[in-house]
């Protein structure tokens, strides 16, 4: 058994600039020092992230214009950019101008995967709004649970460019990728075996510019598909990403329905998730792949089974179908299947309320999925809104709230949609050294018994917290101190 990189040869004596030091652009310099010939560069704008590469060249210059102006001077062939950089920033901007190719670490990533005997793993990858985590990593599950050494790869785990490059005997032998419209919007030559946009709402406009740069960069994951572009029945936006995409000569559009599935679908009927896509029957018959039991167990506590997970689950199916998987290993796969951290989590019950930890609803599309499950609730909102207005979600959930609590620096956003709302609102001080500690307090004051008090906040965390996943835990914390209780969770 031979592990090789059959791209690595194409870097050798070219000039490569990593532009962001951060998690992916280390992993693409290791990649690139282990693998290749490349002539390396690393530049950042801050010198602590610069230092551990003094050896190459480079620099790190706080100024965005000076920070290209080097870069350029350097005559890259190529730069492999973070994700921290905007698409309307100077630094894409300025790279466009010089005709200077910019490539994400998933671009990386396709060149420099190791073959196996010559033969590749397969890759699935999953993009959209909302639903990215729960749908890759029930992927992997589900994949392992067929017998593959399976790894959940992107925004996710391991780096990709580490993980697809790995030449060992135990290396994996399938991916599923979790892909923002950041990395796919300088990803080019990506083949994935499967790919689904799970769906897509306002988000991210501040990186972009506008929502069609971002629907645009979502569309990207089905070029050049090998098997199946999969899509959620009855969204207009994401089957017109399916009908525009450039794929691969056999590559199938498979729908996936919350209803009775039609020929070349997976869809439901009664509580079973059933295939007829992947099977060779599927004109005539249904294969059977899970019961909604089978992912019960996904539900937060006391509450029925969002309509989201159901989604997520039958996408994952789906992936796993493309690739050969048996229903059998689907149903072991997902019943085994344990929700992450920070997902419609609960925490606590504190004197007949529950708390539920959904900080990583960073956009309004996954907060409304929760809110929506809830009778009555306490909802905790704010953070960096991304150039998203809130009026919509709010219109969309007022049904289902006792009262609103919100945190954040820049609050207008909120101020504009809550007007007028008939349950009460909250309002933590912006310039709070203690935004979550304020937050639950003021929610526990106003719930009820009966009630759930929830953190979904529709935004990103980085005003006030370093990551979703410290929002999350700071108001677990602050739930833990509600009038002396531990809570228990």
């Amino acid at each position: 058994m031979t592990r090789t990189i059959p791209g690595a040869a194409q870097f050798a004596s070219t000039r490569v600039a990593v532009l962001g030091l951060g998690v992916s652009g280390r992993a693409c310099l290791d990649a690139l020092t282990q693998h290749t010939q490349a002539i390396l560069s690393a530049w950042d704008g801050k010198a602590g992230a610069r230092e551990p590469y003094s050896h190459l060249d480079g620099a790190a210059e706080p100024d965005p214009v000076a920070l290209c102006e080097s870069l350029l001077a350097w005559r890259p062939d190529l730069v492999i950019i973070a994700p921290g950089f905007r698409q309307v920033g100077p630094e894409w901007q300025a790279l466009a101008a010089a005709g200077v190719p910019v490539w994400s670490e998933i671009e990386l990533a396709w060149h420099l995967r190791a073959a196996n005997d010559g033969v590749f793993a397969p890759w699935l990858c999953i993009t959209g709004t909302n639903g990215k985590t729960t749908t890759v990593t029930m992927t992997e599950a589900i994949l392992r649970a067929s017998g593959l050494r399976a790894l959940a790869v992107g925004n996710v785990g391991t780096p990709a460019v580490t993980a697809v490059s790995d030449t060992s005997d135990d290396a994996p032998e399938a991916f599923a990728f979790e892909l923002s419209s950041f990395q796919l919007s300088a990803t080019y030559s990506m083949e994935p075996t499967a790919a689904v946009c799970l769906n897509i709402a306002d988000d991210h406009l501040e990186w972009h510019g506008n929502f069609e740069e971002y629907r645009k960069a979502k569309a990207r994951i089905y070029t050049h598909a090998r098997v199946a572009c999969l899509y959620p029945v009855g969204d207009a936006t994401v089957q017109g990403m399916v009908d525009d995409a450039d794929v691969m000569e056999g590559a199938r559009a498979i729908g996936l329905s919350m209803g009775v599935p039609s020929v070349g679908q997976l869809g439901f009927v009664d509580a079973q998730a059933v295939d007829r896509a992947f099977i060779p029957g599927r004109h005539t018959h249904a294969e059977a792949l899970f019961e909604v039991a089978d992912i019960a167990h996904l539900a937060p506590e006391g509450a029925a089974l969002p309509v989201h997970i159901a989604k997520d689950a039958l996408a994952a199916a789906a992936l796993a179908r493309s690739v050969g998987v048996t229903p059998e290993a689907v149903r072991t796969g997902l019943r085994g299947f344990e929700g992450g951290h920070h997902r419609i989590e609960t925490v606590a019950h504190v004197d007949g309320v529950s708390y539920v930890d959904d900080s990583k609803a960073t956009n309004a599309h996954a907060a409304e999925a929760s809110v929506r499950a809830l009778e009555n609730a306490v909802w905790i909102v704010g953070g960096l809104a991304k150039g998203v207005r809130f009026e919509q979600l709010v219109g969309k959930v007022k049904d289902h709230l006792r009262a609103v609590v919100v945190i954040g620096r820049d609050q207008e956003p909120w101020r504009s949609a809550l007007a007028g709302l008939d349950s009460p609102v909250h309002y933590v001080a912006p310039d709070s050294t203690t935004p979550m500690e304020d937050a639950v307090a003021a929610a526990a004051a106003f719930a009820i018994p009966g009630d759930t008090v929830i953190l979904a906040p529709a935004c990103a965390s980085q005003d006030q917290f370093i990551s979703y996943a410290e929002r999350g835990q700071k108001f677990a914390a602050a739930v833990a101190r509600l009038d002396g209780h531990d809570g228990d969770a």
